[in-house]
């Protein structure tokens, strides 16, 4: 690549980076220090490898720039000043990407865009959800694993009493606190079957069945947990349900969530239909 042809993206990096260093250094700051999000930190080098992925599909892609991707450019710039002076992060980060997208309108136009739509869709896993969304999501999943809990200790003839999301045991009191509510494995889950289901299959009825599935999976083994949890306290006392055996019972439960993710990729791969072969036109 000639210096002339280099410059401009050179230039355009190093813009974005001053614009956006301190949005991105506390970005990775709670991907470190945030378990709902570690993940992050596989989501950019993962982005990479799908834009090199597509290095030959770019190239033989002409190029048209539009003056709409300077619009997109100006409003994301515009969201993130709102999100400065808001002190709303998600406005911040979310700009990257509207920036990202408005770059390559501007300078290679609508095909490579639309040729970047999931890598930069997959963009947006890297970015925590506000608090407000979080906590509308975590709290009933709370709820729902402490009744789920509570019904399984019930029917194994465990006395038990539940309030709110504390269940009460004869020997033991358990909280199903927002770590507990399942929503950091929904989170991770539903990550993995992303990343799963894009390279295990190229279909789209098998890659969207897969990520879906993921959804009820990380909600219903994460109630086994907690009811599993209840179950130890109950024969073994409080101590069943804390330090070592509280971790391991989490990791344990997140690769039977995974195994089951894999089964589930097994039986969608079996029952969505196969595309049909393109027809050869005779000349």
């Amino acid at each position: 690549m000639s210096l002339r042809r280099a410059a401009p993206p050179f230039f355009a990096l190093a813009s974005f980076g001053v614009l956006y260093w301190g949005v991105l250094t506390k970005l990775v700051y709670d991907w470190a220090n945030d378990g709902n999000y570690s993940h992050g930190f596989l989501i950019v080098p993962l982005a990479a490898y799908f834009v090199w992925e597509r290095r030959a599909r770019l190239a033989a892609i002409e190029v048209h720039p539009t003056v709409w991707g300077l619009v997109v450019l100006v409003a994301s710039v515009a969201v993130l000043l709102v999100g400065l002076l808001g002190a709303e992060l998600f406005l911040t980060r979310v700009s990257t990407i509207g920036v990202l997208a408005g770059g390559i309108l501007f300078v290679w136009g609508w095909r490579h865009l639309r040729a970047l739509v999931f890598p930069l869709a997959f963009l947006l896993l890297m970015i925590p959800i506000p608090t407000i969304i979080f906590n509308q999501i975590a709290l009933p999943l709370q709820l729902l694993a402490s009744r789920v809990g509570e019904m399984t200790l019930s029917a194994a003839s465990v006395p038990v009493l539940r309030e709110g999301n504390v269940i009460i045991l004869a020997n033991a009191t358990l909280e199903v606190a927002e770590a507990c509510s399942g929503i950091r494995s929904l989170i991770s889950l539903l990550t993995l079957g992303i990343i799963y289901g894009y390279f295990s299959d190229s279909r789209m009825a098998v890659r969207i069945g897969v990520v879906l599935a993921t959804i009820p999976i990380a909600i219903v083994t994460n109630a086994a947990r907690v009811a599993g949890t209840g179950l130890a306290a109950h024969y073994f006392g409080p101590t069943a349900a804390e330090g070592f055996f509280h971790t391991f019972s989490g990791w344990a439960v997140f690769v039977i969530a995974i195994a089951l993710m894999f089964l589930v990729l097994q039986i969608v791969v079996r029952i969505a239909p196969m595309p049909k072969p393109l027809a050869i036109q005779q000349v």
